[in-house]
């Protein structure tokens, strides 16, 4: 009963990170990229700090938990500015191209990427890895090259391609705190890097942006959903929901984010693709799917591997 109950917030947690995309691409219409993000970060990571006093205890131990402090700014340092990156050019890509379905689902991509950078990394993968890479990519092709009538247009644009770096760079984001995750305090590096990363978007918004408070107004709903419910309640349903799921199934529920943020995108914004563009979300999800899984074949993985299942702090969205 635990486990299913477990399964349920965690189904909770993907729809609300599925929204998330929603409400990006609405906020998109009001409020500059840099200025949008900042001010969303800044309350995920002040939304945490109850989270961090309820379920977060501080190493007995005081030489421990002073490197372990020092680790976690680091790592949060680090990881902030991964996510900088990596949101700057999700909020951008999802401006330009104007579509929550197709950003959710290009972003489930550093799903298969992760392990794949593992490679160089000295890391070793599985059978499923490479047939979730193969099936990503084929799904990839049907979403950015192929028309509406099959044809095929080897122009990819502008969109597709920051869509993609959004991607990589949530993998390097990935791999950073999977260097970390066994010496930190995992809920205060994720309030570090929030605020490392809002402090970092106000600094380019001061720079390069002019926002008005009519515009943030406008946005204020979007912004809070993803700042307060997209990082504090869904991180806290995320922390509950792991406790007693099962890591594989929990994975894949948690990856079930790029098809909700598609649906939202449908309901709430009337998107729509085309029929290729709907084969290739689907090889898209399924590459993700298979990624996460792992074969009776493969039942003990891999020493050294690297795996978005293994990592709890992952989903900053």
């Amino acid at each position: 009963m635990k486990n299913f109950k477990s399964l349920g917030i965690l189904l909770l947690t993907a729809m609300i990170w599925g929204f998330a995309f929603v409400a990006q691409r609405m906020g998109a219409d009001f409020v500059p990229v840099f200025t949008f993000n900042g001010i969303r970060f800044v309350l995920g990571g002040l939304s945490l700090i109850p989270v961090i006093l309820f379920f977060e205890k501080k190493e007995p131990d005081k030489q421990i938990h002073t490197q372990k402090t020092k680790t976690t700014v680091l790592a949060g340092v680090l990881a902030g500015l991964a996510l900088f990156t990596a949101s700057a050019l999700q909020q951008k890509g999802i401006e330009i191209t104007q579509s929550a379905g197709k950003t959710s689902f290009m972003t489930g991509l550093y799903t298969v990427i992760v392990p794949i950078f593992g490679i160089f990394l000295g890391k070793k993968t599985n059978l499923n890895i490479w047939l979730g890479a193969f099936l990503a990519v084929i799904g990839m092709f049907f979403l950015c090259v192929v028309g509406e009538d099959f044809s095929v247009s080897w122009k990819i644009s502008y969109g597709d391609v920051i869509l993609f770096l959004n991607a990589v760079f949530w993998a390097v984001h990935i791999l950073i705190i999977d260097r970390f995750v066994d010496k930190i305090y995992s809920l205060r590096f994720a309030s570090i890097q929030f605020v490392f990363c809002a402090i970092l978007n106000f600094c380019v918004a001061g720079v390069f942006e002019s926002t008005a408070i009519e515009m943030i107004q406008q946005a204020l709903v979007p912004i809070l959903y993803c700042g307060l419910l997209s990082v504090g309640v869904a991180y806290t349903c995320q922390i509950i929901g792991q406790k007693n799921a099962d890591p594989t199934y929990a994975s894949i529920i948690l990856s079930t984010e790029s098809m909700f943020g598609a649906i939202g995108g449908m309901l709430i914004l009337k998107e729509k693709m085309s029929t290729p563009g709907y084969i290739g979300c689907i090889l898209i999800f399924s590459g993700v799917i298979i990624s996460q899984l792992v074969f009776k074949r493969d039942s003990k993985p891999a020493k050294n591997a690297v795996s978005t299942k293994d990592i709890s702090a992952d989903d900053c969205r």
